[in-house]
């Protein structure tokens, strides 16, 4: 059973819905609806104004009951009258819902612009109109969103992803404190993106990524195609370790994010999760996780676990060790992730095995 909250009528996403929905068991159910445990489809509309009022309420709901979606798992369509704020509303929810206690599986929006041009490579990939190609997506996301179940590991590998330096950054000594308090079954492995060694993509066309994706090698080379895809690939779930550079990831991360096409052609990252760790200076923390979560989720296909990212305010390493709440702060994270990673009793007694 699915509840969708349908925050904004609008008459082609009524239509979307319909075709997404049909033989799917669900209810419609109200922005203030309990929403714990639960599977749950939200749908908005937006215009050339961007969201509406319901929206940013709902919004501000998320935001102020930490756990308000605690337990659920959902995906996101939203449909737009204009080429404009339909990503942006997306990652909105989606970060709130995260906050909010809400688990999404990877690629769990779907959204359409006014023209639907933003369906045209898939559309001629598919032979479809840019509308059936719409209605056809949605379809698959809410089949995904009914059939999805979390995977846990009985030794999770976890990949920590960064390009600071130890000693000086507050986000490295973060990950060095959190180490220690994680579960022992937990296995984790530092890759570090090193400045000059890794490069960003030079926009091949479609073709020639393919080309050398399927000889498992990348044409700009560098360290990303000998350790950082590997790893990647092998992993159970990523960490990025991500300072705030003028409100946005380093241009190391950037890089990465960039060159994953050239894995993603020969797979994907559906059975992965994604962490994070934000330190910034002043403010903006919020900016760079769903940034992090736009790319690796949102488009690279990572699952994204409930609370999938601490974030922190301070400038620098001394004042990151004076702040008199971090140690619980890092408890309560180790414990998101190993909820996310560990198989508990009743799946152990189900599965016997990591999944």
């Amino acid at each position: 059973m699915l509840d969708v909250v349908l925050l904004r009528r609008q008459p082609r996403l009524c239509a979307l819905l319909e075709h997404a929905l049909k033989g799917v068991a669900h209810r419609f159910v109200p922005p203030g609806a309990a929403l714990r445990d639960r599977r749950v489809l939200l749908a908005a509309a937006v215009d050339e104004g961007g969201m509406d009022g319901q929206t940013l309420r709902f919004l501000r709901r998320l935001r102020t009951e930490p756990d308000a979606m605690r337990g659920s798992i959902a995906a996101v369509l939203v449909d737009g009258t204009g080429e404009l704020y339909t990503k942006q509303v997306a990652q909105e929810l989606v970060y709130a819902a995260n906050r909010a206690g809400c688990l999404f599986p990877g690629k769990p929006a779907l959204e359409g612009t006014g023209s639907l041009y933003n369906q045209h490579i898939l559309a001629q990939r598919r032979g479809m109109s840019l509308e059936e190609t719409y209605f056809c997506r949605a379809r698959e996301l809410v089949q995904r969103l009914a059939a999805f179940v979390p995977p846990r590991f009985a030794n999770p590998r976890l990949l920590v992803l960064h390009a600071s330096e130890r000693g000086r950054s507050s986000t490295l000594w973060l990950w060095d404190q959190l180490r220690p308090r994680l579960d022992p079954a937990i296995v984790s492995c530092e890759v570090t993106l090193q400045n000059g060694t890794v490069h960003d993509c030079r926009g091949c066309s479609y073709r020639t990524c393919l080309h050398f994706a399927q000889n498992g090698s990348c044409f700009y080379g560098g360290a990303l195609s000998e350790t950082v895809l590997p790893a990647i690939r092998d992993c159970d779930a990523m960490l990025f370790l991500c300072p705030n550079y003028n409100d946005a990831v380093s241009a190391n991360v950037t890089a990465l994010f960039n060159r994953l096409t050239s894995l993603l052609l020969r797979g994907d990252l559906h059975q992965k999760y994604l962490f994070g760790m934000v330190v910034s200076g002043y403010s903006g923390s919020d900016l760079v996780a769903r940034q992090l979560l736009g790319a690796m989720c949102l488009n690279k296909t990572a699952m994204l676990p409930p609370q999938f990212c601490l974030t922190e305010t301070a400038n620098d390493l001394a004042a990151m060790q004076a702040l008199p709440h971090i140690p619980a702060k890092l408890d309560a994270f180790a414990q998101c992730m190993e909820r996310a990673l560990l198989p508990t009793v009743e799946s152990d007694k189900n599965q016997g095995e990591d999944s």
